[in-house]
């Protein structure tokens, strides 16, 4: 059975990460580099001397390595996958969400903290033209209103801020952004920008 071992300085408190996974270990980074392999489960913290150093070598050796940091910024996000992490999450998440990074990385996903994919998503879709260059041929299968939803999420907003645009419940925000992606054949926020900025033979499965 693969293990979830936590490197950090050991000033951290992990019950959160121990009710996650129950049996997981707390390590030094001596301890990590000496103990880590194939298929472990690696958390780092971002405090850590040359952390990005640290999670190419565990990398290396085939574990999967996912960064924690108590201030999630884009800077070290993109540190964190440049140096082959496959995660960044902020080291105070909710146990259920703990697992479901786990979930994603374990199957060759990547999992970047939520607020910064909210950027990486709305810098992306003004990069490729945002509204001005939209793909008319996606949006015509989608009612009025699910177009709505569809570009004021592709530019970065959140769920909340999308209903606070079009003045309209979360609730049902979620079920047009359902609908959306039925209809474009979309799984994700990403997904839907590319297809939006026509780039659709962009998009990996």
């Amino acid at each position: 059975m693969n293990r979830h071992l936590f490197v950090s300085k050991g000033r951290d408190d992990i019950p959160r990460w121990s009710e996650a996974f129950p049996g997981a270990r707390q390590c030094s980074p001596q301890q990590v580099r000496a103990q880590a392999g194939a298929g472990d489960h690696v958390w780092i913290m971002t405090d850590i001397e040359d952390w990005p150093g640290l999670t190419e070598r565990l990398v290396q050796r085939g574990a999967i390595l996912v960064a924690l940091s108590h201030q999630p910024n884009a800077t070290q996000a993109f540190q964190a996958l440049n140096a082959g992490a496959r995660g960044y999450a902020h080291a105070l998440s909710a146990p259920a969400l703990l697992r479901q990074v786990a979930l994603v990385t374990v199957n060759q996903g990547l999992w970047v903290w939520p607020e910064l994919l909210r950027q990486v998503v709305g810098s992306t879709y003004r990069a490729l033209g945002g509204a001005s260059q939209a793909n008319t041929q996606a949006l015509a299968c989608l009612t009025a209103r699910e177009r709505d939803v569809a570009l004021a999420v592709a530019a970065g907003n959140s769920n909340k801020e999308v209903a606070r645009k079009l003045e309209i419940t979360e609730r049902t925000v979620k079920a047009h952004l359902g609908a959306v992606f039925r209809k474009l054949r979309v799984r994700d926020r990403m997904q839907l920008i590319l297809t939006l900025s026509g780039q659709e033979a962009s998009v990996t499965s």
